[in-house]
């Protein structure tokens, strides 16, 4: 027989890299949120699990048994393969550790493959996250990363965590930029999402002497940050990155990829139109449609993005650090020398 885990003892585990762990939800509810990390082996599709649910509420919970036990059946062979290429530990769960799971768990422990079954399911795991997130405390100093649109503040943050340093990436875990034209060829995380990657990564950094990250708004995209994360970023070290307008410029460009991507920049363009001088807001238009993207990319820095970014950062004129650097590779370079100067 399989034997039941907890939420706590699956996380520990997975810390360990010593698990791999399968949701056996159907592919529309892991994609709507899953267990970070977690791979997809559904006992049921998208249709299939519909067909079951509407029998269970319509006839009955025997006739939606026996449903069940007629779709799992034409498919097996290929289920229990995919698990046997699965050499690691196992772990399955579904949404609340019931039929699904226990089904999955069963079969395998007939088929002679080891499994543990999350106990609870994934509601469990969700409930841990939310739980966890209103009483954690960050104990780490933040320093954020502030800079006008372009100064690659993302893109440092990356370089820096590529080589170790402790950060926490708060526009890849919301899978957006954070601006009006953040979700320009990126897919959205939604909440949930947001909120696993996020305590997935807190937690490691505990006990880190620092934690970079980026001067974001509440909210990035879809997702929102947690009140005490506002706090402590608010309360932390600004370090004012400032590169060149060119070097800016070029750097959206390239990470926007504008010829890939155009009818969503314009799209995107619209949603802010009205808030511009309708004779600049014109001409940007025009630059996007003619495919000018450097110069439609220089004019929305100057006329709105840098006016607004100024604004907003009066609060930290008093205290900030700036770096002033010809390119992101000098700017990362000059942040690692801060960081060093200020650990002595």
């Amino acid at each position: 027989m399989f034997q039941d885990i907890t939420i706590e003892e699956l996380l520990a585990l997975r810390d360990k890299k010593e698990i791999v762990m399968i949701d056996v939800r159907s592919p529309s509810e892991y994609g709507d949120s899953t267990i970070p990390g977690s791979l997809n082996i559904p006992l049921f599709d998208d249709s299939e699990r519909a067909e079951v649910g509407t029998i269970y509420k319509q006839v009955s919970v025997q006739a939606a048994k026996d449903r069940g036990l007629e779709l799992f059946s034409a498919k097996l062979p290929a289920f229990i393969k995919s698990f046997e290429q699965i050499k690691d530990s196992k772990a399955v769960f579904c949404w609340r550790g019931g039929m699904r799971s226990r089904t999955t768990a069963t079969v395998l422990s007939l088929m002679g493959i080891r499994a543990y079954r999350l106990t609870g399911g994934f509601r469990t795991y969700r409930k841990w996250i939310v739980d966890t997130l209103e009483h954690l405390e960050l104990k780490p100093q933040a320093i954020v990363l502030q800079g006008h649109t372009g100064t690659g503040k993302t893109a440092i943050l990356r370089e820096l965590q590529g080589e170790g340093y402790p950060v926490l990436d708060l526009e890849g875990m919301a899978g957006h930029r954070g601006s009006i034209f953040g979700q320009v060829g990126q897919k959205a995380n939604n909440q949930k999402t947001f909120e696993a990657l996020l305590v997935t990564d807190l937690l490691k950094l505990q006990e880190a002497p620092y934690v970079l990250m980026e001067g974001e708004s509440k909210r990035i995209g879809k997702a929102v940050l947690p009140p005490f994360l506002i706090e402590k970023k608010e309360a932390g070290k600004q370090l004012f990155i400032r590169l060149p307008l060119e070097e800016r410029v070029r750097h959206i460009v390239e990470d926007y990829k504008p010829y890939e991507n155009k009818q969503e920049l314009i799209a995107a363009f619209k949603q802010i139109e009205k808030r511009i001088h309708t004779p600049i807001a014109a001409h940007i238009m025009q630059a996007l449609t003619e495919d000018q993207f450097e110069l439609a990319v220089r004019l929305l820095l100057e006329h709105y993005y840098d006016p607004r970014y100024e604004h907003s950062m009066k609060q930290y004129e008093q205290d900030r650090v700036e770096i002033e650097a010809g390119t992101i590779a000098e700017a990362v370079q000059k942040v690692k020398a801060y960081l060093a100067a200020s650990s002595k």
